[in-house]
């Protein structure tokens, strides 16, 4: 496969690594267009959750929780409806905004405290997204509903994503 090829993929299932690196390249030329210039956080996170979660077939539910008054608040997300709001430390989204890393879980029912908005879920990663000057202010959430769906491809491609666009 080559740099920017358009190929399809079956929604709902798990691509191949290269598979994965070809379609986060096509996501991040698209974003790198249409993100130029724009500093609207709710555009900015709104623009990300809809490339994501169009191009990528594994990607269940994609969207950004906002830190707002030390709580997670919804924000832009594509999938079903949503947990409105998750506290510091509780569940994946929480322990990734706590702990100020990346959190990958193959399996969510095996995540001690895993919050169950949508029972379907079955894998999840949850990345933190800084603003300029380094602080958190919001996590970007991505669920499957197949078990493992996420690699060290998907990390590396969401990690770099959110140190290109920061949000606030």
């Amino acid at each position: 496969m080559a740099h920017g090829e358009n190929f399809q993929v079956k929604k709902g299932t798990i691509p191949s690594d290269a598979e994965k690196f070809v379609l986060y390249e096509n996501v991040a030329l698209a974003l790198g267009g249409m993100l130029a210039g724009e500093s609207d956080p709710i555009v900015i996170m709104s623009t990300i959750v809809a490339a994501l979660h169009q191009s990528m077939p594994h990607y269940f539910w994609t969207g950004f929780y906002r830190v707002i008054d030390e709580e997670l608040v919804v924000g832009p997300y594509q999938g079903t409806p949503a947990c409105l709001r998750i506290a510091k430390g509780r569940g994946v989204c929480g322990t990734a905004w706590a702990e100020n890393k990346i959190i990958r879980v193959d399996d969510v029912h095996s995540f001690p405290g895993h919050i169950a908005c949508d029972a379907r879920s079955a894998s999840e990663i949850v990345v933190p997204w800084h603003d300029r000057v380094g602080h958190v202010t919001a996590v970007l959430d991505v669920d499957s509903s197949l078990l493992a769906a996420f690699t060290e491809i998907d990390e590396s491609f969401l990690s770099a994503l959110s140190a290109k666009l920061p949000i606030g």
